[in-house]
């Protein structure tokens, strides 16, 4: 399957025709989409030898309300058996989690720290009523959704047949998974929370300052968050382009 961006771009894992440097590539990923990958790999590495089970990972908000908090987390980090659909879910993960964070979070690594964590305290309202178990496929279409909004004349194909811009993206993966008889409530509930998130971090400050409302912004990352990812200096927002 192949949601490829047209324009010849190089592959991630070095030039072309040179040797796969694995490790090179991993370090140059960018740091928060280098760590998520690395806790989905090693979730699911655990679960594989039998060192941890998938049972005590999954989102359940009883247990999480008794205090197995880690469930917050792991629930989004596991995505199953190591698979062709594990790999396929760790190549839009690492894809378009590192095209955010070196494109519109270049240099705002607690915007996109509270990005995730947006998206995760969304996802998981909406699964205690849903009973969804395992959130990481919802968040990662959360990024594919802000990342076609934000780079809307893009080009993507489809296995070769044709092509589209890339807000269109999520869609077409949704249709996929309709076509092949697929469950669509993960790729629902990230639509729709990749949608707030888009309005309130890149629509409503135009709104708010067209408007002359007190209130600018509202997905701004606390003082401590800064100072933790390493933002020391307020940062240029970039805002809707229309």
């Amino acid at each position: 399957m192949d949601f490829g961006a047209g324009g010849g771009a190089v592959g991630a894992m070095g030039n072309p025709g040179a040797g796969v440097d694995v490790m090179s590539w991993y370090m140059e990923i960018p740091l928060i989409s280098r760590l998520y990958l690395t806790g989905a790999f090693l979730t699911t590495a655990a679960c594989a030898v039998d060192i941890i089970s998938p049972f005590s990972l999954y989102f359940n908000w009883n247990l999480v309300f008794e205090g197995q908090v880690w469930r917050l987390v792991t629930s989004y980090l596991f995505f199953g058996v190591f698979s062709v659909d594990f790999l396929f879910h760790m190549y839009f993960l690492v894809r378009y989690s590192r095209l955010l964070e070196e494109g519109d979070f270049r240099g705002r690594t607690a915007n996109y720290v509270l990005m995730l964590s947006f998206g995760i305290l969304c996802i998981s309202l909406v699964a205690v009523y849903t009973h969804v178990h395992f959130l990481g496929s919802a968040l990662t279409f959360m990024m594919v959704y802000v990342w076609g909004r934000r780079n809307e004349d893009i080009k993507m194909s489809f296995l070769g047949f044709f092509t589209f811009n890339a807000p269109y993206l999520p869609w077409v993966m949704l249709g996929f998974s309709v076509l092949l008889g697929n469950s669509i409530t993960m790729d629902c509930i990230g639509i729709v929370v990749g949608h707030t998130y888009y309005f309130l971090e890149f629509v409503y400050p135009v709104i708010a300052e067209l408007r002359g409302w007190s209130l600018k912004r509202i997905m701004e990352p606390p003082t401590f968050l800064r100072w933790l990812c390493g933002d020391y200096d307020q940062p240029q927002v970039r805002l809707h382009r229309d």
